[in-house]
């Protein structure tokens, strides 16, 4: 609801500069650190006189900048201070290092209250299992996936993947794929026949190596996003997660890691 006349000033209490005393003038003009200063009310304020607090209203009144006195102040008087207190409904502006872990509530701060490079939240996925395909189009390495919904569509999106492959056949070449939803992401400037991130081995049969992905993506949305990895191979069998001629599993790791902007 809006206010009707001027706007209460939040309770930050403010102690005016000393002012000199004048002979025979009521009239004194309220500043802090050199600027005119406006109290709410001669009710939000304390005022002490020769050591006396100054009742608000009768002692002293307010308009605008300038604080008038009941009588003319003489040689001899001292103003000791004057307080000026604000809305004393309002806490004002917390003091330096006084707000607590406990005082926040959950959730309270947001990606915009951060500063950028801080990582917001972290998704991984832990695949445990074989995964083997013959296909020569790329397919979705079942498991091998993950999806993140960023908090500000302005944050970025670090995605790492590592895993261990192999092909059944001499001489073969895995490929790979990292996708943002049905979309292939990090595409080299390239007009080859393939041309998506991908990192590509040729094997001796049972031979087994690691593959790692890495990229800083822009998904600019603030809805859950899907990142996987998609494989083909241009002959034998491409197995992602142990060597194709035993049993020996090894893990597969896909995270995501939210980045404020």
């Amino acid at each position: 609801m809006a206010y009707i006349g001027k706007t209460p000033v939040v309770g930050n209490f403010q102690v005016c500069d000393a002012i000199s005393v004048v002979n025979g003038q009521a009239a004194y003009t309220l500043q802090v650190g050199g600027a005119n200063v406006i109290p709410e009310s001669a009710n939000h304020m304390l005022v002490s006189l020769n050591g006396i607090l100054q009742k608000p209203g009768s002692s002293f009144t307010i308009s605008g900048s300038t604080m008038t006195f009941a009588s003319n102040l003489a040689t001899g008087d001292v103003i000791d201070f004057v307080q000026i207190l604000g809305n004393v409904l309002d806490i004002g502006t917390p003091s330096d290092a006084t707000v607590t872990t406990a005082k926040l509530g959950d959730g309270a701060v947001t990606s915009a209250k951060l500063s950028a490079g801080k990582v917001l939240q972290v998704v991984q996925t832990v695949k445990d299992t074989k995964f083997s395909t013959t296909s020569t189009s790329f397919t979705d390495v079942t498991g091998l996936s993950a999806s993140i919904t960023p908090s500000s569509s302005s944050n970025k999106i670090l995605i790492t993947a590592s895993f261990c492959t192999s092909n059944g056949s001499n001489s073969q070449i895995n490929m790979f794929n990292l996708l943002r939803g049905s979309t292939a992401i990090g595409q080299p400037a390239s007009s080859q026949t393939y041309t998506s991130t991908r990192t590509q081995y040729t094997y001796e049969s049972g031979n087994m190596d690691t593959v790692h992905l890495q990229l800083l993506d822009s998904p600019s949305t603030t809805s859950a996003t899907t990142y996987k990895i998609q494989g083909k191979c241009n002959g034998g069998t491409l197995v992602v997660g142990n060597r194709n001629d035993d049993d020996s599993e090894q893990i597969s790791i896909i995270t995501l890691m939210e980045v404020s902007a």
